[in-house]
């Protein structure tokens, strides 16, 4: 791809001006980026896959020292004698005015009885000015069945970036960094604190928040924000004041979560007396309750809504039982008239009678089981068998007049077939 801008045409052609690896940084990526082995046969006879010298081992071990190039190995049990393997690493430098990121693909032959023969191809490059503008300089990535298939004859140009170059930029870096003045001064000290190259030397070069944050020490705190650039944003100012405070944030997920939940529920968040809680984990725990209750009100509250709505449906399905009722001098049955009815009853046995919508059912009638004022029972009954499907007391159980409830409404069953004839 051509360069687009002044900014990419001033990196291109800075690009040229880079060196060619060295040999110690070559020796450097063959000695701590792949693994080392000596493969031993069940007789002993061993050899060091980096060298290729033999030597005799009595008794197996796991790791051993080669003795003639000093190499750590681990020990293989194996009649195999090739291994060929392949690792990024990448290298941390400046050109000009640019901080560069090279990334590089290590891939290493073995054979027993020879040396190891290693190469090494650049991937490519990300360059950054002293503003934090980024860029890539890289050979193509093509569609492959793995993340990073590269045509490796491709020419070295600027692309767009993605998931491949992100995912080599993690890879192991050389430890003597070459690093601009800038990046120095915003405090880079050759440590990336176990944030991806990418984002880090990007955020320090380009956001003064990671710049405080870096040399206040709060390297967890810098870390976790720049994983969640969202958080960042939402919850900085508040940072500030507890900050402002002498607050300690000894957990920063749970307290940036906890400010969210303050958010959400209407609370000053610029409010020391809100976000430096004595007991962070308790205050958290209060306020994700009282958020699930608001949220349980509001849903509910939802529900309630819809359900009004449903009203006149539940009418033209249920109108011509209205009025129905009948008793045995004890327990008083009748049948529940209206949506708001259903949402009483459910409310007050504790069940999901209006949850789950049972006054839209066309082939069911819902009846309430009373005595006096107090409601006992919640009783389905099928308009198809005009059978008993359930009845059920507060909580989903049985009360003690259960039984007496279910045969009083079967020998009533034909008070219920009297009002279906009658508008059929």
């Amino acid at each position: 791809m051509k360069p687009r801008n002044k900014f990419e045409k001033a990196v291109f052609a800075e690009s040229k001006n880079l060196r060619p690896i060295t040999k110690t940084q070559s020796k450097w990526a063959f000695r701590k980026c792949i693994d080392h082995f000596a493969y031993r046969l069940p007789k002993g006879r061993t050899t060091c896959m980096d060298c290729g010298h033999s030597w005799t081992m009595k008794k197996p071990k796991d790791t051993c020292t080669c003795p003639h190039c000093r190499a750590r190995l681990q020990v293989r049990e194996t009649f195999e004698r090739k291994i060929r393997q392949k690792q990024y690493f990448t290298i941390l430098t400046a050109c000009g005015e640019y901080q560069v990121l090279r990334m590089f693909l290590l891939s290493v032959e073995m054979e027993k009885g020879c040396k190891a023969t290693s190469c090494v191809i650049e991937i490519g490059q990300y360059w950054w000015n002293a503003q934090g503008r980024k860029t890539i300089i890289a050979v193509q990535r093509t569609l492959g069945r793995y993340i990073d298939t590269f045509s490796f004859c491709s020419p070295m140009a600027v692309r767009n970036d993605n998931e491949a170059y992100r995912h080599i930029s993690y890879s192991q870096i050389y430890p003597k960094f070459k690093v601009t003045d800038t990046l120095r001064r915003n405090g880079f000290r050759d440590n990336f604190h176990d944030i991806a190259p990418t984002t880090f030397i990007s955020a320090l070069l380009s956001d003064s928040r990671a710049e405080t944050l870096l040399k206040a020490g709060r390297t967890e705190h810098l870390k976790y924000f720049l994983n969640n650039s969202r958080t960042f944003d939402a919850c900085w100012q508040s940072y500030k004041v507890a900050v402002r405070n002498g607050y300690d944030i000894e957990d920063i997920s749970i307290w940036c979560d906890y400010v969210d939940m303050l958010r959400r529920l209407g609370k000053d968040i610029h409010s020391p007396k809100y976000v430096c809680p004595s007991d962070l984990h308790r205050e958290h725990d209060l306020r994700q309750s009282e958020l699930r209750r608001q949220w349980e009100k509001e849903e509910k509250e939802k529900r309630r809504k819809k359900a009004m709505e449903n009203e006149k449906h539940f009418h033209e399905l249920k109108s011509k039982f209205f009025g129905l009722a009948f008793s045995d001098g004890t327990i008083q049955i009748h049948v529940l008239e209206s949506v708001q009815e259903h949402l009483e009853e459910g409310m007050a046995m504790h069940h999901c009678v209006f949850d789950n919508a049972y006054y839209l059912k066309e082939n069911s009638l819902i009846l309430s089981a009373t005595i006096g004022n107090k409601r006992i029972e919640t009783i389905e009954v099928s308009l198809d068998t005009l059978q008993v499907v359930q009845s059920r007391g507060v909580c989903n159980q049985n009360t003690e007049y259960h039984d007496q409830i279910v045969s009083l409404v079967n020998a009533n069953r034909k008070l219920i077939r009297q009002r279906m004839r009658a508008t059929a």
